[in-house]
Formats: structure tokens, C-alpha cells, sequence
């Protein structure tokens, strides 16, 4: 469950609202399920019951104190979880009554509490409503009310067998998770007919024009080509003290402008400034040698988020996995604006669902960052990536590799009990297990073939190279799965060319984090092309492919200089008994 309390001057005007359609129609039915002494006026309920009537009887005790009180209306909102159960109405009194009592407006057992109601108008959530003026005719003592009703809601998810939302409830989370958006901000975008708001639409393109970048200048230019309006606060000595940025916008007001700490914790000037002093170790996209190698940088990002995962599981220090989060998302960002359309979207997906498993106040490890950013820089000026060939068999690795990454993230904060992070962290592996699969079906249903075709001498000869390699339970799955075909193919591929299997092998599964891939025999055949830089998967030409080729080359080779060269006509079709010798 999750709570949110204000304060107001009007009683009858909070009253409208709770009684009221709402705004947007979204109130059903409201009634009282509970209030101070069970016998409050419900004009919900009773046509003769008013609202200003209940204003009356709710103001009294502020009426009686003849003295101004600030704010004397208290209004807190209780809302289960979406996936939670429909409460009941006397389950919702009952969860009232222990939220007025842990906030401090009616404390258990004390007779002069505040008047308070409880009104439930769908949803799965309630309204309660108090003057804070006691019967005593003192103020009631809220300080610190939020901590304390939230722990009560704590309690009330255990015994109730709601959703845990106790990690969200922290102020380390709180202050790791994305700002989210106001009720007028979602109304404009249902208004505009945009899936998302103002302020997401900032924060996924302050963090596009982020990723990979070495120097602010970058950064700056990055959100000029993505025409993201952008200003430097100063103080007065000169100094910069912050960003604000906006969309451009065709409404008379002129545009919303938000500060970076309106978008997220980490986009902050000082926080920016200081992933710029990390730096990074690819060298300036200037250099040629740089340009232009899409599946290159790929397979090196892949390397990297392998090493990432490693080290949460060696090191899971906070400040390391803070590290590995900030620099995944980073990676997710540039391998989304790199992309062919076919898993652009779903990269993306992944990583405003990687977001949400950030880590707050704590120092990350400069090491790990240094590196992740590294990857988003080669990706970012590798150039723009296919989705088929070797580009798409690299792009393949690289999200087998975050897939594995998110769910060591996932784990981790499960091992936490924080449960809303690893929910996160799951939700951005499926993105990416779709995206992934966009990429890797042709290319392992070509491998496959291979595989089923070897020769049965070698297939058990890379058998054997399983179990050797790996321990008896971990081969007896990789046997058994069903990308162990496209294994064998890697790994005889990879002996013609020189490689040991074992070896192969050996290395691949020390990179770890097997036991929790869909498909351990297809995250090996990806490291295993990887690391030995295989060439992508692709059919093999038939015997009049190979002559139509050879022909051509022929040709070409033997042409006088300047003269034009013909592609010869293709071989006339083969008779019964040529067609056997072909054979």
C-alpha cells in the first residue's frame, strides 16, 4: 500500500472533492466505510445527510477553539497495490481506524481524538479526512506521521496478504526512483493523445544525450539533436548550480521547464559533472579507426556486461551494483539509439525498466562505472548496427549478456528484500529477452540445422568436451537444452578453426551467471562466437551457388584491364546421372 497525506484551510471544499465525480469521473459510488464514532452523516449514502452538514460536525472542535489554525484539514489517501485483492468496506474501516490512530489524529484508547472520516469511492483506495483541533481543544501531534502510518501499512500488508511495498516506502528509494508525474502532467498527455508525459519524455532524452558522452559540450550537443531545450542556472559569482530542461512546445504559456532533480536523483548538475570526471577509455570518436563497427563494439559491450554481472556476484557491495545499474542503463540507452527498428523499442523499455532499480546515497564504484560508460561511448560511435548477418549475431550477444545482467540485478535486490527493484529488474529482462529474440532465431535455427547435421563422431566428441568442461549437473542441462545443437555446431566450428572446446568451454562458464538463462547452451554459443570471433551464422550455399561463384570469380580474374566483365551464364540443369555423381 502507499500513502500521501496533505493539509488544507477548507473542510466543505475537500468534502466536494471526495463526494464529488472527481477529476476525470473517476469517483464511483463514494460512502463513508468508517469514521470517529461510527455515526458521522454519509451524504453519500443518506439523501437527507449534506455536505455541509458533516462540514459542520467535522469543524466543530476548530469552531470551539476560537483561535486561527493553519491548515487545520488533514487529508491522507490509502491505496493498495493494483495486483492486490478488492478490499472490503468494513476491511478499509479497519485499516482507517489503525491508520488515524498510528498518524496520531484518534490514538487507541485516547476519548479526545480528532474527528476524522473515511470515504471510499472505487479504485481499491480510501480518503481519510480530520480537522486536526482534539476534542480537549489541542492540536493533535503529527510530526512525523508519515513514517509512523507507514509502518502500520507495513503490518496491515502482512496480515491482509497484500502486496509488500515496504521497500518502496524508504527514503532510499524514494530518493533513487524517477520523479514520477503529477496529476495535471498525466492529464495534458491523455490530453495530447501521448503515451507518455512531459516529464518522462525529458528524462529518457536527458539520459539519450548522456550516455556515452565524455564532456558536457557532448552532452549539451546531444540534447540539441534531439531539440531538447536546455539552461545553465548560475549564481551570482558565475558558477553553474544547475540544468533545467524542456520540450519545445507550441502552447501560448511557452514551454514546462524542469530541473534536473525534477527528473531523477543522478540527473543533477553535480551528479552529471561527476560521471565526466570519471571519464572514459575508448578513445575520441574522431579517430577513424573508430567508425563504422557496429558488431565490433557490440561483442566488446557484451564482454564488459559479463565482467559486470561477475563482479556483483564477487563484490556485492551496494556501491558496486549502484555502479553496474548506472552504467547499464547507459549501455541499454545507446544500444537502443543504435539499433534496427525491430528491438529499438523494447530496448528502450528495458531501460526506463532498469531505472527503477537504481541505488540511492551511496558512492559507486568508479571502476565499474568507468567501464559501463566506456561500453555506451564504442556503442554510440560504432556506428548504427543492422539486424541481420554478423551485426545481428552480435547484437544477439550483447542482450543475452543484459538479459543475464538484469536478472543478477534482480537477484540482488531480491536478496535485499527489496521486492519492487527486483520486479524491475525482471520486467527490463523480459523487454530484452524479446528483443533478443528478435535477433538470435534465425541465425540458432541455422546453427541447429547445422548441429543435427554433424557427423555423430564429432557431436560426441564436443559430448565429451561438456562434461569435461563443466560439472555433471551443468552439462546434464546443457545437453539437455534445447540450443545444444547450435552448441555443438559453435564448438566444431570453432576446432576447424584451430580452438580447443574444452578451453572454449572452460573459459565461457567462468564468466558465470549460467543457472538462471533460459538457455544455458545458447548464452555459451554466443561467448564462445564471441570469443573467437566466429563468423555469423548463415546458409549454406548450394553446389550451384558455389559453381556460379567460382565461374564469376573466374571471369573477373581473367578479364583484360578495362574490359567489361559479364557474369556468366548460370550451368545447364544436370541430367539423372550427373546429378547422382554431384552428389
Amino acid at each position: 500500500m502507499i500513502t500521501t497525506a496533505r493539509s488544507g484551510k477548507n473542510t466543505l471544499k475537500a468534502l466536494e472533492y471526495l463526494y464529488g465525480p472527481g477529476r476525470r469521473n473517476e469517483h464511483t459510488d463514494p460512502h463513508l466505510v468508517a469514521s470517529w464514532d461510527g455515526f458521522a452523516p454519509d451524504p453519500g449514502r443518506d439523501p437527507e445527510a449534506t455536505l455541509a452538514q458533516l462540514r459542520d460536525i467535522l469543524d466543530l472542535h476548530v469552531v470551539r477553539y476560537n483561535r486561527p489554525v493553519n491548515k487545520h484539514v488533514y487529508h491522507r489517501m490509502v491505496r493498495a497495490d493494483p495486483s492486490d485483492r478488492n478490499l472490503s468496506d468494513q476491511e478499509w474501516g479497519d485499516i482507517a481506524r489503525r491508520i488515524v490512530a498510528a498518524a496520531g489524529i484518534a490514538p487507541d484508547g485516547d476519548p479526545d481524538g480528532c474527528r476524522w472520516i473515511a470515504v471510499h469511492h472505487g479504485d481499491n483506495h480510501i480518503h481519510i479526512l480530520a480537522t486536526v483541533v482534539r476534542a480537549d481543544l489541542t492540536q493533535a501531534r503529527l510530526r512525523g506521521d508519515q513514517y509512523r502510518t507507514e509502518t502500520e501499512l507495513t503490518e496491515i500488508e502482512r496480515q491482509y496478504g497484500l502486496k509488500d511495498l515496504s521497500d518502496t516506502r524508504t527514503p532510499e528509494y524514494r530518493a533513487a526512483i524517477p520523479k514520477r508525474a503529477k496529476s495535471p502532467e498525466l492529464r495534458k498527455a491523455e490530453r495530447l493523445g501521448q503515451e507518455e508525459t512531459e516529464r518522462a519524455q525529458l528524462r529518457a532524452g536527458v539520459r539519450r544525450a548522456l550516455a556515452g558522452a565524455a564532456t558536457e559540450e557532448e552532452f549539451l550537443a546531444g540534447l540539441t539533436v534531439q531539440g531538447i531545450q536546455f539552461e545553465i542556472r548560475r549564481l551570482p559569482s558565475g558558477d553553474a548550480s544547475g540544468y533545467k530542461f524542456a520540450l519545445p512546445t507550441g502552447d501560448p504559456g511557452g514551454p514546462v521547464w524542469f530541473s534536473g532533480s525534477k527528473l531523477a536523483a543522478d540527473l543533477t548538475l553535480p551528479k552529471i559533472h561527476e560521471r565526466f570526471a570519471i571519464g572514459v577509455d575508448l578513445p575520441s570518436p574522431s579517430r577513424p579507426d573508430d567508425q563504422g563497427r557496429p558488431a565490433t563494439v557490440r561483442y566488446r559491450a557484451s564482454t564488459i556486461t559479463d565482467r559486470a554481472a561477475a563482479t556483483i556476484d564477487d563484490d556485492p557491495r551496494t556501491g558496486q551494483v549502484a555502479a553496474v545499474v548506472s552504467g547499464a542503463i547507459e549501455v541499454l540507452d545507446t544500444l537502443a539509439l543504435t539499433s534496427p527498428v525491430l528491438s529499438r523499442k523494447e530496448i528502450n523499455q528495458a531501460a526506463r525498466a532498469l531505472e527503477y532499480t537504481a541505488v540511492a546515497r551511496t558512492r559507486a564504484a568508479r571502476g565499474e562505472v568507468r567501464a559501463m560508460r566506456s561500453a555506451a561511448r564504442g556503442l554510440l560511435y560504432g556506428g548504427r548496427a543492422g539486424g541481420s548477418g554478423e551485426e545481428g549475431a552480435a547484437a544477439a550477444t550483447i542482450l543475452s549478456s543484459l538479459v543475464l545482467l538484469a536478472i543478477v540485478i534482480a537477484k540482488w535486490h531480491a536478496a535485499q528484500g527489496h521486492q519492487c527493484q527486483a520486479e524491475a529488474a525482471h520486467t527490463a529482462a523480459a523487454h530484452l529477452r524479446t528483443a533478443y529474440g528478435r535477433h538470435a532465431g534465425r541465425p540458432l535455427a541455422l546453427l541447429d540445422t547445422r548441429g543435427r547435421q554433424l557427423p555423430e563422431p564429432v557431436r560426441d566428441r564436443q559430448e565429451t568436451a561438456v562434461r569435461q568442461a563443466l560439472g555433471s549437473d551443468q552439462a546434464t542441462q546443457v545437453l539437455a537444452d534445447d540450443g545444444w545443437a547450435a552448441l555443438a555446431a559453435t564448438l566444431a566450428e570453432a576446432e576447424a578453426g584451430g580452438h580447443d572446446p574444452h578451453a572454449l568451454l572452460t573459459q565461457a562458464t567462468g564468466q558465470r551467471e549460467l543457472a538462471s538463462a533460459d538457455s544455458p547452451a545458447a548464452v555459451l554459443t554466443w561467448r564462445i562466437r564471441r570469443n573467437t570471433r566466429l563468423p555469423a551464422p548463415a546458409p549454406k550455399a548450394t553446389a550451384e551457388d558455389r559453381r556460379t561463384s567460382a565461374a564469376l570469380s573466374r571471369s573477373r580474374t581473367t578479364a583484360p584491364a578495362g574490359a567489361a566483365t559479364q557474369p556468366p551464364r548460370p550451368p545447364a540443369p544436370a541430367g539423372p546421372d550427373q546429378a547422382r555423381r554431384t552428389r
